[in-house]
Order: structure tokens, then C-alpha cells, then sequence
């Protein structure tokens, strides 16, 4: 009959192959994707040397940013993070002080807080950002109120890039 000693070593043994085998099979933790001056590495939300980027962020469904050219006109260059879908159309100022592009009668409105897409009166999407790099767009309060705090940092990291997105730039 084995010994109690005996019993404990393959207790302890099938505990820690359980346990390994319960590792292996959790996910990874993703890191943040790279960014650099110009947006994000190896990614369409990223401008073109010499091409500046002015702003650019990540929401949990999107990555934009917002490039300035040599002659002065802006550029918005957003990916969708679920299947790589990329936009890249001209953009402008907007008096609040984000940045509006439009295509196909879609409006996309980027601002240190969201990105926010409508058709016509419509909003189509709306969502807040993540992550964001640039001035911070400035929030009127409403009229009687107090300032609203600022959001929470988010702790969660941004997926790395699509295999789509992989390779730079489309130019």
C-alpha cells in the first residue's frame, strides 16, 4: 500500500502539471501598439514624413489621426480595429477645436474625447477615446454648471496592429 508521502508527491505533481497546463492556456496580455510622432506605427492612422500628425487617438473599435501636409490642408487616415477597413479623405478645423472629414455624406468628428460619426442630423457611432495623443479639445460646460471632471485614464491596452494595417503606408 503506498505511504501517505507517496500520495502527497503525486498530489503535488498533478497540481503543478494542472497548473501549467491552465497557463498555457490563458491569453496573452496585449501591449500597446507602437506610436511614434507621427502616429501609429505600421498602421493607416499614421501620416506620411513630411506629413506632421497634428492629433491622433484609438477608441476600443478605431484608430485615427490627423495629418497636416506641407501646403497647410489636413488629412484624416482612420482604420476600423475589427477588420481593418481604412478611410483616408481631406479634413478640416472645426471651430470647437477637433478635426471633421466627410465622406460619402458620413461626418467623422475627431476631438481629445471621442470620435463621433453621423449621417446628416443622425448619429451613426459615437464612442470615447482611449487613448489619445494632442491638445486636449476644449469642453464648454453647460451654462450654471461647474466643470466636468476629467474622464478616467483607461488601463486597458489597445490591441497591436491588423495584419491589414501591416506595411506602412498606402502612398
Amino acid at each position: 500500500m503506498p505511504s501517505s508521502r507517496t500520495h502527497i508527491r503525486h498530489a503535488t505533481a498533478a497540481a503543478a502539471a494542472g497548473w501549467a497546463l491552465f497557463t498555457l492556456g490563458l491569453p496573452l496580455a496585449v501591449a500597446d501598439p507602437s506610436t511614434d510622432a507621427l502616429g501609429f506605427v505600421d498602421s493607416t492612422a499614421r501620416c506620411a514624413a513630411p506629413d506632421t500628425a497634428v492629433v491622433f487617438g484609438s477608441t476600443a473599435t478605431s484608430r485615427v489621426a490627423i495629418c497636416k501636409t506641407q501646403s497647410g490642408k489636413y488629412e484624416y487616415r482612420g482604420v476600423r480595429i475589427s477588420d481593418g477597413a481604412k478611410l483616408v479623405v481631406p479634413a478640416s478645423a472645426s471651430a470647437a477645436g477637433g478635426y471633421v472629414a466627410e465622406s460619402d455624406g458620413v461626418t467623422y468628428t475627431v476631438t481629445s474625447s471621442s470620435l463621433v460619426v453621423t449621417k446628416g442630423n443622425q448619429v451613426i457611432h459615437q464612442e470615447p477615446m482611449a487613448y489619445f495623443h494632442g491638445p486636449k479639445t476644449p469642453a464648454a460646460p453647460p451654462t450654471g454648471s461647474a466643470p466636468a471632471a476629467p474622464p478616467p485614464t483607461p488601463t486597458k491596452p489597445l490591441p497591436p496592429p491588423l495584419p491589414a494595417e501591416v506595411g506602412g503606408s498606402p502612398h
